[in-house]
């Protein structure tokens, strides 16, 4: 893993990969999250100038990221809002509360990249090691 936390992008046949990681399943998590929304919006571009939450349960933590992420896109589906920064309020084994800071999409600010459709299960990995924890998910774009 590179630094505390962060994520990068694999390619996958015809579509992308996320590799986040952390010191925590948390800040995994949001790194997952802010990853998505890199491969939407350059992230230099984006502002914390509102809050959205956005809640998920499942009963294991591969389906809790998987309906997470999803929620997210959600979120940008619906609002157009893309996130800068990622909290969890509440981070449980099955139920998570997050607060995405970001702003509304705005095409003449924002660079915008790839269309993400969803979060998939294909090859999904969590995976605790000494540093901390990492996330390999593959989403359909």
């Amino acid at each position: 893993m590179n630094g505390r936390a962060g994520y990068d992008f694999f390619d996958v046949a015809a579509d992308v990969g996320v590799k986040a990681w952390g010191p925590s399943l948390p800040e995994a998590f949001a790194q997952a999250g802010l990853g998505v929304f890199a491969l939407i919006v350059e992230p230099a571009s984006v502002q914390a100038r509102e809050s959205r939450e956005v809640r998920a349960q499942a009963e294991t933590v591969e389906a809790l990221l998987v309906n997470w992420l999803n929620e997210c896109l959600y979120v940008h589906d619906i609002e157009g809002f893309v996130a800068h920064r990622i909290e969890f309020p509440v981070f449980g084994e099955r139920r998570v509360h997050a607060l995405l800071w970001g702003e509304p999409l705005d095409p003449a600010r924002h660079r915008v990249g790839t269309v993400v459709k969803a979060a998939t299960f294909h090859q999904l990995q969590i995976a605790q090691s000494a540093d901390g924890w990492e996330i390999r998910v593959i989403l359909d774009v």
